[in-house]
Protein backbone atom coordinates (compact mmCIF):
# COMPACT_ATOMS: atom_id res chain seq x y z
CA UNK A 1 0.00 0.00 0.00
CA UNK A 2 1.49 3.62 -0.88
CA UNK A 3 1.82 5.74 1.92
CA UNK A 4 -0.21 8.88 0.44
CA UNK A 5 -2.91 6.47 -1.11
CA UNK A 6 -6.17 8.82 -1.09
CA UNK A 7 -4.70 11.61 0.38
CA UNK A 8 -5.58 15.36 -1.65
CA UNK A 9 -2.28 17.23 -1.00
CA UNK A 10 -2.72 20.83 -2.38
CA UNK A 11 0.44 22.67 -3.37
CA UNK A 12 0.46 26.26 -3.65
CA UNK A 13 3.50 27.27 -5.78
CA UNK A 14 5.09 31.27 -5.79
CA UNK A 15 6.81 33.22 -7.68
CA UNK A 16 10.65 32.01 -6.49
CA UNK A 17 13.70 30.34 -8.54
CA UNK A 18 13.15 26.87 -6.28
CA UNK A 19 9.03 26.21 -8.22
CA UNK A 20 11.50 23.94 -10.74
CA UNK A 21 12.28 21.92 -7.67
CA UNK A 22 8.51 21.67 -6.49
CA UNK A 23 8.03 19.61 -9.85
CA UNK A 24 9.96 16.99 -8.50
CA UNK A 25 7.94 17.24 -5.00
CA UNK A 26 4.38 17.23 -7.22
CA UNK A 27 5.91 13.76 -8.75
CA UNK A 28 7.25 11.90 -5.69
CA UNK A 29 3.74 12.76 -4.13
CA UNK A 30 1.75 11.54 -6.67
CA UNK A 31 3.94 8.02 -7.39
CA UNK A 32 3.15 7.88 -3.09
CA UNK A 33 -0.70 7.58 -3.79
CA UNK A 34 -1.32 10.71 -3.76
CA UNK A 35 -4.17 13.07 -5.66
CA UNK A 36 -2.17 16.41 -6.20
CA UNK A 37 -4.03 19.45 -7.30
CA UNK A 38 -1.90 22.84 -7.77
CA UNK A 39 -2.73 26.10 -7.58
CA UNK A 40 -0.21 28.74 -9.18
CA UNK A 41 0.71 32.52 -8.69
CA UNK A 42 1.07 34.75 -11.89
CA UNK A 43 4.95 34.87 -10.65
CA UNK A 44 5.27 30.94 -10.36
CA UNK A 45 4.68 30.69 -14.11
CA UNK A 46 7.48 32.94 -14.99
CA UNK A 47 9.93 30.01 -13.71
CA UNK A 48 7.65 26.82 -14.51
CA UNK A 49 4.97 26.36 -16.64
CA UNK A 50 1.42 25.17 -15.79
CA UNK A 51 1.44 22.21 -18.24
CA UNK A 52 4.64 20.69 -16.47
CA UNK A 53 2.40 20.33 -13.47
CA UNK A 54 -0.38 19.27 -15.13
CA UNK A 55 0.94 16.69 -16.79
CA UNK A 56 2.36 15.33 -13.60
CA UNK A 57 0.05 15.64 -11.40
CA UNK A 58 -3.02 14.38 -14.21
CA UNK A 59 -4.93 17.46 -12.54
CA UNK A 60 -5.57 20.90 -13.95
CA UNK A 61 -3.51 23.63 -12.59
CA UNK A 62 -5.08 26.86 -11.35
CA UNK A 63 -3.61 30.05 -11.86
CA UNK A 64 -6.16 32.80 -12.34
CA UNK A 65 -9.10 33.79 -9.79
CA UNK A 66 -11.67 34.62 -12.69
CA UNK A 67 -10.53 32.43 -15.49
CA UNK A 68 -12.45 29.78 -17.43
CA UNK A 69 -13.43 26.89 -14.96
CA UNK A 70 -14.00 23.55 -15.49
CA UNK A 71 -17.07 23.18 -13.37
CA UNK A 72 -19.58 25.84 -11.54
CA UNK A 73 -17.82 25.16 -8.59
CA UNK A 74 -16.29 28.56 -7.20
CA UNK A 75 -12.69 27.64 -7.22
CA UNK A 76 -10.88 29.14 -4.34
CA UNK A 77 -14.07 26.98 -2.54
CA UNK A 78 -13.73 23.81 -4.14
CA UNK A 79 -9.91 23.48 -3.67
CA UNK A 80 -9.81 24.36 -0.04
CA UNK A 81 -12.81 22.01 0.08
CA UNK A 82 -10.21 19.00 -1.55
CA UNK A 83 -7.26 19.19 0.70
CA UNK A 84 -6.67 17.27 3.25
CA UNK A 85 -3.30 19.01 3.26
CA UNK A 86 -1.67 22.32 1.75
CA UNK A 87 1.78 23.04 1.14
CA UNK A 88 3.11 26.24 -0.17
CA UNK A 89 6.47 25.32 -1.70
CA UNK A 90 8.66 28.09 -2.61
CA UNK A 91 6.48 30.34 0.28
CA UNK A 92 7.90 33.60 -1.11
CA UNK A 93 8.82 36.58 1.60
CA UNK A 94 5.88 38.45 -0.42
CA UNK A 95 3.34 35.17 0.42
CA UNK A 96 4.37 35.14 4.05
CA UNK A 97 3.30 38.62 4.01
CA UNK A 98 0.36 37.90 2.87
CA UNK A 99 -1.13 34.99 4.59
CA UNK A 100 0.10 36.72 7.73
CA UNK A 101 -1.66 39.64 7.61
CA UNK A 102 -5.41 37.64 5.57
CA UNK A 103 -4.63 39.29 2.83
CA UNK A 104 -6.53 37.47 -0.02
CA UNK A 105 -5.63 39.21 -3.93
CA UNK A 106 -5.41 36.16 -5.80
CA UNK A 107 -6.26 32.70 -6.40
CA UNK A 108 -3.69 31.39 -3.85
CA UNK A 109 -3.80 33.87 -0.52
CA UNK A 110 -7.68 33.61 -1.37
CA UNK A 111 -7.67 29.31 -1.03
CA UNK A 112 -5.44 29.54 2.00
CA UNK A 113 -8.00 31.58 4.01
CA UNK A 114 -10.66 29.68 2.98
CA UNK A 115 -9.16 26.39 3.63
CA UNK A 116 -9.53 24.17 7.02
CA UNK A 117 -7.01 21.75 6.21
CA UNK A 118 -3.30 22.01 7.99
CA UNK A 119 -0.76 23.71 6.33
CA UNK A 120 3.31 23.59 5.83
CA UNK A 121 4.66 26.49 4.09
CA UNK A 122 8.42 25.69 3.02
CA UNK A 123 10.22 29.55 2.54
CA UNK A 124 12.56 29.94 0.49
CA UNK A 125 14.65 32.97 -0.34
CA UNK A 126 17.54 35.23 -0.01
CA UNK A 127 18.99 35.25 3.10
CA UNK A 128 18.70 38.84 4.13
CA UNK A 129 15.22 38.76 3.07
CA UNK A 130 14.65 35.70 5.20
CA UNK A 131 16.72 37.42 8.24
CA UNK A 132 14.59 40.79 7.76
CA UNK A 133 12.88 41.41 10.88
CA UNK A 134 9.53 41.99 9.09
CA UNK A 135 9.85 38.64 7.33
CA UNK A 136 10.94 37.26 10.56
CA UNK A 137 7.60 38.66 12.47
CA UNK A 138 5.71 37.23 9.80
CA UNK A 139 6.64 33.67 10.17
CA UNK A 140 6.35 33.92 14.37
CA UNK A 141 2.61 34.91 13.36
CA UNK A 142 2.23 31.99 10.83
CA UNK A 143 4.02 29.55 13.52
CA UNK A 144 1.28 30.85 16.00
CA UNK A 145 -1.40 30.07 14.15
CA UNK A 146 -0.51 26.39 13.92
CA UNK A 147 0.87 26.64 9.98
CA UNK A 148 3.78 24.46 10.12
CA UNK A 149 7.26 26.17 8.84
CA UNK A 150 9.75 23.85 7.51
CA UNK A 151 12.99 25.32 7.54
CA UNK A 152 14.93 26.55 5.03
CA UNK A 153 18.66 25.07 3.81
CA UNK A 154 22.03 26.40 3.45
CA UNK A 155 23.91 26.32 0.67
CA UNK A 156 24.21 28.54 -2.75
CA UNK A 157 21.55 30.77 -3.36
CA UNK A 158 20.43 31.78 -7.07
CA UNK A 159 21.62 35.16 -6.25
CA UNK A 160 25.26 34.12 -5.61
CA UNK A 161 25.75 34.27 -1.98
CA UNK A 162 25.86 31.20 0.50
CA UNK A 163 23.91 31.36 3.22
CA UNK A 164 20.16 30.02 4.70
CA UNK A 165 17.67 30.20 1.86
CA UNK A 166 17.63 27.36 -0.09
CA UNK A 167 14.79 25.37 -0.16
CA UNK A 168 15.03 21.69 1.00
CA UNK A 169 15.48 18.85 -1.21
CA UNK A 170 12.29 17.40 -2.47
CA UNK A 171 12.85 14.19 -0.64
CA UNK A 172 12.78 15.86 1.97
CA UNK A 173 10.25 18.03 2.04
CA UNK A 174 7.91 14.67 1.07
CA UNK A 175 8.96 13.05 4.13
CA UNK A 176 7.95 15.45 6.32
CA UNK A 177 4.73 14.89 4.61
CA UNK A 178 4.60 11.55 5.12
CA UNK A 179 5.65 11.46 8.77
CA UNK A 180 2.64 14.33 9.17
CA UNK A 181 -0.02 11.70 7.55
CA UNK A 182 1.77 8.90 9.58
CA UNK A 183 1.42 10.38 12.69
CA UNK A 184 -2.11 12.65 12.31
CA UNK A 185 -4.31 11.72 15.06
CA UNK A 186 -2.26 9.02 16.36
CA UNK A 187 -3.17 10.04 19.68
CA UNK A 188 -7.23 9.93 18.91
CA UNK A 189 -8.66 8.66 22.48
CA UNK A 190 -5.59 9.65 24.61
CA UNK A 191 -6.43 12.45 27.40
CA UNK A 192 -3.26 14.45 27.90
CA UNK A 193 -2.44 16.91 30.72
CA UNK A 194 0.10 19.79 30.14
CA UNK A 195 1.46 22.31 32.67
CA UNK A 196 2.25 25.72 31.30
CA UNK A 197 3.96 29.34 32.93
CA UNK A 198 4.97 30.27 36.18
CA UNK A 199 3.54 30.29 39.78
CA UNK A 200 3.19 32.82 41.92
CA UNK A 201 3.06 33.27 45.34
CA UNK A 202 1.59 36.21 46.86
CA UNK A 203 3.74 37.56 49.74
CA UNK A 204 0.62 40.84 50.16
CA UNK A 205 -2.55 41.65 47.87
CA UNK A 206 0.03 43.81 45.72
CA UNK A 207 3.30 41.71 45.87
CA UNK A 208 4.29 38.52 45.09
CA UNK A 209 7.64 35.60 44.19
CA UNK A 210 7.42 34.70 40.82
CA UNK A 211 9.89 33.66 37.86
CA UNK A 212 10.66 34.08 34.74
CA UNK A 213 8.60 31.82 33.15
CA UNK A 214 6.11 32.27 29.94
CA UNK A 215 4.58 29.60 29.39
CA UNK A 216 5.39 29.42 25.59
CA UNK A 217 6.92 25.83 26.35
CA UNK A 218 3.62 24.48 27.62
CA UNK A 219 1.46 25.91 25.16
CA UNK A 220 3.58 24.50 22.42
CA UNK A 221 3.12 20.96 23.82
CA UNK A 222 -0.68 21.40 24.28
CA UNK A 223 -1.49 22.65 20.81
CA UNK A 224 1.38 19.79 19.58
CA UNK A 225 -0.55 17.12 21.50
CA UNK A 226 -4.03 18.97 20.55
CA UNK A 227 -2.94 18.56 16.61
CA UNK A 228 -1.92 15.03 17.02
CA UNK A 229 -5.26 14.01 18.30
CA UNK A 230 -5.08 13.68 21.79
CA UNK A 231 -8.05 15.47 24.25
CA UNK A 232 -5.73 18.05 25.96
CA UNK A 233 -6.25 19.69 29.21
CA UNK A 234 -3.64 22.70 29.65
CA UNK A 235 -3.02 24.29 33.68
CA UNK A 236 -1.14 27.55 33.47
CA UNK A 237 0.02 30.24 35.55
CA UNK A 238 0.66 33.58 34.82
CA UNK A 239 0.45 33.40 31.35
CA UNK A 240 -0.95 36.49 29.08
CA UNK A 241 -0.67 34.23 25.97
CA UNK A 242 -3.42 33.37 23.05
CA UNK A 243 -5.42 30.39 23.94
CA UNK A 244 -4.78 27.41 21.67
CA UNK A 245 -8.72 26.28 20.47
CA UNK A 246 -10.17 23.04 21.39
CA UNK A 247 -8.82 22.17 24.40
CA UNK A 248 -9.48 22.72 27.81
CA UNK A 249 -7.84 25.41 30.11
CA UNK A 250 -7.59 26.00 33.36
CA UNK A 251 -5.96 28.66 34.92
CA UNK A 252 -4.43 29.28 38.23
CA UNK A 253 -1.84 31.26 40.16
CA UNK A 254 0.01 29.37 43.15
CA UNK A 255 1.19 26.20 43.64
CA UNK A 256 -0.99 24.65 45.97
CA UNK A 257 -3.73 26.11 43.22
CA UNK A 258 -1.79 24.03 40.75
CA UNK A 259 -1.79 20.88 42.79
CA UNK A 260 -5.14 20.79 43.83
CA UNK A 261 -6.36 21.58 39.80
CA UNK A 262 -3.52 18.66 38.31
CA UNK A 263 -4.78 16.00 41.07
CA UNK A 264 -8.26 16.42 40.29
CA UNK A 265 -7.61 15.69 36.61
CA UNK A 266 -5.02 12.99 37.02
CA UNK A 267 -6.97 9.77 37.56
CA UNK A 268 -8.57 10.41 34.37
CA UNK A 269 -5.39 10.87 32.54
CA UNK A 270 -3.17 8.83 30.00
CA UNK A 271 0.00 11.38 30.57
CA UNK A 272 1.20 14.72 32.23
CA UNK A 273 4.01 16.69 30.89
CA UNK A 274 4.92 19.71 33.40
CA UNK A 275 6.27 22.28 31.67
CA UNK A 276 5.00 24.93 34.63
CA UNK A 277 7.74 26.50 36.45
CA UNK A 278 6.25 25.82 39.85
CA UNK A 279 7.58 28.05 42.61
CA UNK A 280 9.75 25.74 45.36
CA UNK A 281 8.55 27.74 48.38
CA UNK A 282 5.90 30.33 49.67
CA UNK A 283 5.38 32.91 51.99
CA UNK A 284 4.35 30.92 55.23
CA UNK A 285 2.26 34.12 56.60
CA UNK A 286 0.98 36.47 53.94
CA UNK A 287 -0.27 39.81 55.03
CA UNK A 288 -3.75 40.77 54.17
CA UNK A 289 -2.83 44.14 54.05
CA UNK A 290 0.17 45.64 51.29
CA UNK A 291 3.44 45.51 53.20
CA UNK A 292 4.09 49.58 53.91
CA UNK A 293 7.96 50.75 53.59
CA UNK A 294 9.62 50.74 57.09
CA UNK A 295 12.61 49.53 58.07
CA UNK A 296 15.73 48.98 55.70
CA UNK A 297 15.47 44.80 55.85
CA UNK A 298 12.20 42.60 55.13
CA UNK A 299 12.45 39.23 56.18
CA UNK A 300 10.24 37.02 54.81
CA UNK A 301 9.51 33.73 56.28
CA UNK A 302 9.47 30.91 53.32
CA UNK A 303 8.01 26.97 53.28
CA UNK A 304 8.22 24.55 50.71
CA UNK A 305 5.92 24.24 48.33
CA UNK A 306 4.28 20.59 47.33
CA UNK A 307 6.45 18.78 45.23
CA UNK A 308 3.81 18.15 42.74
CA UNK A 309 5.64 15.70 40.37
CA UNK A 310 6.89 14.03 42.80
CA UNK A 311 3.23 13.50 44.25
CA UNK A 312 2.17 12.25 40.71
CA UNK A 313 5.36 9.83 40.53
CA UNK A 314 4.06 8.32 43.48
CA UNK A 315 0.46 7.99 42.48
CA UNK A 316 0.56 7.05 39.07
CA UNK A 317 -0.86 3.85 37.74
CA UNK A 318 -1.00 3.67 33.95
CA UNK A 319 -0.21 7.22 33.73
CA UNK A 320 3.14 8.26 31.33
CA UNK A 321 4.97 11.17 33.68
CA UNK A 322 7.09 13.66 31.85
CA UNK A 323 8.85 16.69 33.34
CA UNK A 324 11.50 19.11 32.87
CA UNK A 325 15.43 20.40 34.27
CA UNK A 326 15.67 24.13 33.68
CA UNK A 327 18.76 24.65 34.94
CA UNK A 328 21.85 26.88 34.97
CA UNK A 329 24.63 24.06 36.20
CA UNK A 330 25.39 20.71 36.04
CA UNK A 331 22.65 19.75 34.09
CA UNK A 332 22.51 15.92 33.12
CA UNK A 333 23.86 15.06 36.43
CA UNK A 334 20.36 17.35 38.32
CA UNK A 335 18.18 16.02 35.58
CA UNK A 336 18.94 12.25 36.15
CA UNK A 337 18.65 12.81 39.50
CA UNK A 338 15.78 14.31 38.72
CA UNK A 339 14.26 11.56 36.44
CA UNK A 340 14.85 8.42 38.96
CA UNK A 341 13.65 10.68 42.25
CA UNK A 342 10.28 11.25 41.02
CA UNK A 343 9.39 8.58 38.97
CA UNK A 344 9.31 9.60 35.28
CA UNK A 345 9.33 7.91 32.06
CA UNK A 346 11.55 10.65 30.66
CA UNK A 347 12.81 14.33 31.15
CA UNK A 348 13.33 17.38 29.11
CA UNK A 349 17.09 19.53 29.86
CA UNK A 350 17.66 22.85 29.37
CA UNK A 351 20.19 25.32 30.94
CA UNK A 352 17.86 28.01 30.93
CA UNK A 353 21.34 30.55 30.85
CA UNK A 354 22.37 29.67 27.52
CA UNK A 355 21.34 32.11 24.93
CA UNK A 356 18.14 30.99 23.03
CA UNK A 357 17.22 28.66 25.36
CA UNK A 358 15.98 30.89 28.39
CA UNK A 359 12.70 31.95 29.21
CA UNK A 360 10.49 33.80 27.41
CA UNK A 361 12.34 33.29 23.75
CA UNK A 362 10.52 31.20 21.21
CA UNK A 363 13.33 28.70 21.18
CA UNK A 364 14.91 26.77 22.48
CA UNK A 365 17.87 23.88 23.05
CA UNK A 366 16.74 20.97 24.94
CA UNK A 367 17.87 17.06 25.65
CA UNK A 368 15.61 14.26 26.32
CA UNK A 369 16.66 11.69 28.96
CA UNK A 370 14.89 8.74 29.10
CA UNK A 371 14.74 6.51 32.28
CA UNK A 372 16.87 3.37 30.38
CA UNK A 373 19.47 6.41 29.79
CA UNK A 374 18.94 6.90 26.37
CA UNK A 375 19.79 10.63 25.68
CA UNK A 376 18.58 12.47 22.32
CA UNK A 377 20.84 16.07 21.78
CA UNK A 378 18.69 18.63 19.92
CA UNK A 379 20.03 21.88 18.77
CA UNK A 380 18.49 25.50 18.82
CA UNK A 381 14.71 24.94 17.15
CA UNK A 382 11.85 27.16 18.17
CA UNK A 383 9.57 25.78 20.94
CA UNK A 384 7.17 24.79 18.62
CA UNK A 385 9.15 21.79 16.74
CA UNK A 386 10.32 20.81 20.13
CA UNK A 387 6.74 20.19 21.27
CA UNK A 388 6.88 17.74 18.03
CA UNK A 389 10.08 15.99 19.30
CA UNK A 390 8.56 15.60 22.95
CA UNK A 391 5.26 14.53 21.51
CA UNK A 392 6.91 11.91 19.32
CA UNK A 393 8.44 10.42 22.07
CA UNK A 394 5.27 10.24 24.48
CA UNK A 395 3.93 8.66 21.35
CA UNK A 396 6.87 6.13 21.27
CA UNK A 397 6.21 5.19 24.73
CA UNK A 398 2.47 4.84 24.15
CA UNK A 399 3.16 2.28 21.29
CA UNK A 400 5.66 0.31 23.07
CA UNK A 401 3.14 -0.10 25.62
CA UNK A 402 0.83 -1.81 22.57
CA UNK A 403 3.37 -4.11 21.40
Amino acid sequence: MKNLENKNILIGVTGGIAAYKVVEVASRLKKLGANVKVVMTKSATEFVSPRTFQEITKNAVYVEMFGDAANFNVAHISLADFADLVLVAPATANFLAKSAHGIADDLLTTTILAATAPKIFVPSMNTNMLENPATQDNIKILKQRGIKILEPADGELACGIVGKGRLPEPENICAEIVKFFSTEKILSGKKILVTAGGTLEPIDPVRYIGNRSSGKMGFEIAKAAENFGAEVILIAANTHLELPKNLKFVKVESAVEMREKVLSEFVSVDAVIMSAAVADYRVKNVSSQKIKKSEENLTLELVKNPDILKELGKLKTKQILVGFAAETENLFEYAEKKLAEKNLNFIVANNVSVEGAGFGVDTNIASIISRGGEVENFPLMSKAELAEKIIFKLIEILQGEKS
